[in-house]
């Protein structure tokens, strides 16, 4: 479960990275790996005794993966669904989280809650990540997704490059050795 948190002014952004996570899906069909992404315009406008942002906040804890957003402001609801995925990370290490920052160019005025929210990453030592465009936003997102993939969703990681292809190789070797071992208890 993918939750992605940003404003209104990504919409489109947002529409983009919803077709790459369904294509995504597909190409992992055979690995059985499906990618379930929930965006706010998918969201119940019913009505909620805790107001609608509770009710998001829902997916925000159900979420494997938290995806942050932002181009020229931090809007409210989304900061708090920031913090409502950093809290369930620090107690349960899940969601992994994700910050992008699309650059606006000069002449785009920013909001003081741009700042401010950098600022905050940089105190939790977060570094976050810039993006140009869509194409740019879902290249990087992607990788992040190979990783996760190579390490069975269970760690978030770069790859060792002292290690070199030690995973794929001990995986191989699992596998080799468990395929052997069935073959011949079939004998």
């Amino acid at each position: 479960n993918i939750f992605l948190a940003s404003s209104r002014e990504l919409q489109p952004e947002r529409q983009q990275f919803e077709i790459e996570i369904y294509r995504k899906t597909k190409s992992w069909f055979d690995k059985g790996i499906f990618l379930n992404l929930d965006i706010w315009e998918d969201m119940s406008a019913r009505l909620s005794a805790t107001g609608s942002q509770s009710e998001y906040d829902k997916f925000v804890q159900n979420a494997d993966l938290f995806l942050f957003i932002a181009y020229t402001n931090v809007g409210l609801y989304t900061a708090e669904e920031f913090e409502n995925a950093f809290g369930q990370f620090n107690s349960t290490k899940k969601p992994f989280i994700y910050t992008y920052f699309k650059a606006p160019p000069d002449n785009v005025p920013v909001d003081d809650s741009l700042p401010a929210f950098k600022k905050k990453l940089s105190e939790l030592k977060h570094f976050y990540s810039n993006f140009s465009d869509s194409n740019d936003l879902w290249n990087q997102f992607n990788k992040e997704l190979e990783r996760l993939e190579a390490d069975g969703f269970t760690e978030n990681k770069r790859p060792d490059k002292s290690e070199g292809n030690t995973n794929i190789t001990q995986t191989a070797e699992k596998i080799y050795n468990k395929d052997k071992k069935d073959t011949a208890n079939n004998w």
